[in-house]
């Protein structure tokens, strides 16, 4: 073989074990060294809330009682106590014991349909926003727990056509 290709050959085979780029790791024999450190995460009591919207639909007249249900999903913690609340609204006058939708068109807006939120599917229990009282309880798994609630508009007047609605914040107590 001729000296100018064995020179190129071992040329090419040291850039190949060292990386291209020339450089080469290391490699060491006298012994070895130890040390440990800790990785750690501290967790707390921590929730979530998610609320799904409640549509009662369209009707004509309110005749008959109208009864629709919705979740809100509540993602706490594994081990985390809470209780979930629903409040009265933001029309004017709504409470949790009395709940009202109002009308949206321009003129209207003082008229109202009444419904209520239940935290039971035989509406005996009104879903209110006092923690021991009439919130929901629950314990976190450290997943999404779906929580039903109940919605109903009762027989009454009907008022002109209209677009009735209301904002209910629903909160989550841990």
């Amino acid at each position: 073989m001729n000296k100018k290709l064995l020179a190129s050959a071992l040329a090419a085979a040291f850039a190949l074990s060292t990386g291209l780029n020339g450089a080469q790791a290391a490699t060491y024999l006298n012994g070895t060294g130890t040390a440990t450190f800790n990785v750690t995460l501290t967790l707390t009591a921590n929730c979530t809330i998610v609320a799904n919207p409640l549509n009662f639909g369209s009707n004509g007249v309110l005749t008959s009682v109208i009864d629709r249900s919705t979740t809100v999903a509540v993602t706490c913690t594994n081990t985390t106590p809470y209780n979930v609340g629903l409040d009265g609204g933001n029309v004017t006058g709504s409470t949790v014991a009395a709940r009202l939708l109002a009308g949206t068109t321009t003129g209207n807006t003082t008229t109202t349909v009444a419904f209520q939120l239940y935290q039971d599917a035989a509406h005996g229990t009104v879903w209110g926003n006092t923690q021991g009282t009439n919130t929901v309880p629950g314990t976190g798994s450290g997943s999404a727990q779906s929580i039903t609630v109940y919605g109903e508009v009762a027989v009454q007047a009907t008022p002109k056509p209209d677009v009735y609605q209301t904002t209910i914040t629903a909160t989550v107590y841990f």
